[in-house]
């Protein structure tokens, strides 16, 4: 049936007429004149033969009579005669694309395979256009929404613990200089989290060490304690604010900027071309990043714990009349090496968290523009929200152990 021509068709069509004109059914057929198509119903089978050539340039489009062929009540399935084919060019794929998208609206079955094998390639890349989101979601129900929520995440965590794997496996052989990482994308990176950032961070980390220390030292005055403000500003700027603070402000800061960044070189087509390059992503794009902001939040983190002790320090001296030596031998009693040890232990964490994350959504956003911002966005919340968890972590481990 799929390698029988509509002459051949109609060719028996009119003998079983001649003979059993009682049970024979007849054969119906379209045409269309000079070069297109033929078109003849036998049953329930409709007999598609391509004819001549099929050009953009001719006659303009051949793609306006897909409902015409689907207007017959018994045609079930459709099949393609291309012996007669000549040569052909997108108006051929764009009438068979209308043809395929008619025949699911009338709930017809379409067998390509007397196709040419370019030209049912080529279909295959074209599907018919999918429902919207909001049609899907109307369609699906709690369990299904649940499941596949859990697989995304799912999935977005194996790729981002794939992504961390990588990074300690390229530990060694960056510590020895064997890496595809320019040094000037490297010294840029560093600047734009280190010495970039410090206005931001300072401005933010003062005003959180003079909010503790006004809301600790009205509280300790209720018990005539208000002399342990420093007690309070050292331990919690140092162990928690600092770390905390700075990575927040780095996550919407440098981590969206990381993963709207990469998501318009995904969309330009930059990764694309740095693979047929055969140049290595990791070491290119992410592994620089991971190493700036890893290596700076240390830094950061402790100028952010001084300059929050700093904005703690003028609340005390000037509205709660503490001396400044007062302050001064009381916050080196409370704060330990190891409560500075623990915050630079944070930071660090914390900034790698946000290079990786900023780095993983920015490589697996979409190509449109609508993506850009949409990955710097869930970079930043996601740096954020994971900053608050490791952080909980930290305070956990620390607890059991001591600290």
């Amino acid at each position: 049936m799929l390698a029988m021509s509509s002459s051949a068709i109609k060719t028996d069509v009119g003998a079983a007429a001649r003979h059993e004109p009682n049970t024979a059914p007849s054969a119906q057929c379209l045409s269309r004149p000079g070069p297109g198509w033929q078109a003849c119903v036998r049953a329930d089978t409709l007999v598609l033969s391509l004819q001549g050539d099929w050009s953009v340039r001719s006659e303009g489009s051949h793609a306006r009579t897909p409902e015409r062929l689907l207007q017959h009540p018994d045609v079930r399935t459709i099949v393609f005669d291309s012996s007669d084919l000549g040569s052909w060019d997108s108006s051929l794929l764009i009438f068979l694309s209308s043809l395929r998208e008619a025949s699911a609206v009338h709930r017809v079955d379409i067998d390509e395979s007397g196709l040419p094998a370019a030209t049912r390639r080529l279909l295959a890349l074209l599907r018919i256009e999918p429902q919207s989101p909001a049609a899907r979601r109307a369609h699906i129900g709690v369990a299904e929404r649940v499941g596949d929520w859990a697989l995304a995440r799912w999935s977005d965590g194996a790729a981002l613990a794939t992504l961390a794997g990588e990074a300690v496996l390229r530990a060694a052989p960056a510590l020895r200089g064997k890496v595809r990482t320019r040094a000037g994308d490297l010294l840029n990176l560093i600047y734009g989290t280190s010495a970039a950032a410090l206005p931001m961070v300072a401005l933010v980390n003062i005003l959180v060490g003079a909010i503790v220390a006004f809301v600790g030292g009205i509280q300790l005055r209720r018990l005539g304690a208000e002399v342990y403000v420093s007690n309070l500003i050292g331990v919690t700027e140092v162990r928690e604010m600092a770390p905390l603070i700075t990575a927040v402000v780095l996550s919407g800061r440098t981590g969206s900027a990381y993963a709207a960044e990469i998501s318009a070189m995904q969309g330009s087509g930059e990764i694309d071309a740095l693979r047929a390059l055969g140049i290595s992503i990791f070491d290119y794009l992410v592994l620089p990043r991971l190493v700036a902001l890893g290596a700076m939040m240390a830094p950061l983190c402790a100028y952010a714990g001084a300059l929050g002790v700093l904005g703690g320090f003028a609340i005390a001296v000037c509205m709660m009349n503490i001396s400044a030596g007062t302050f001064t031998v009381h916050l080196l009693d409370a704060v330990t090496g190891a409560d500075i040890v623990l915050g630079l232990a944070k930071s660090i964490a914390f900034g790698s968290w946000i290079a990786l994350a900023g780095c993983r959504i920015g490589l697996s956003a979409g190509r449109s523009a609508t993506d850009v911002g949409r990955a710097a966005t869930s970079a930043a919340v996601s740096g954020i929200v994971g900053v608050i968890a490791l952080d909980a972590l930290f305070d956990v481990c620390a607890e059991a152990l001591g600290i």
